[in-house]
């Protein structure tokens, strides 16, 4: 089998005063504070919401 590969995502900036769907779109993410990190699957969906808040992460 494989090894997935993984993405890992940072919050860099508070989705305070974002728009609704962007702030729905960290949490889908799985961050909830700032400087908290998360590696996630490397797939389309994923890197499509990174792009959607590419001003809020960091991705590695």
């Amino acid at each position: 089998m494989a090894d997935k590969k993984t993405v890992k995502v940072t919050l860099v900036r508070s989705p305070i005063g974002c728009k609704a769907d962007h702030r729905k779109t960290v949490l889908g993410l799985g961050l909830k504070k700032i400087r908290q990190t998360r590696e996630l699957e490397d797939t389309p969906a994923v890197r499509g919401m990174i792009n959607k808040v590419s001003y809020l992460v960091r991705a590695e």
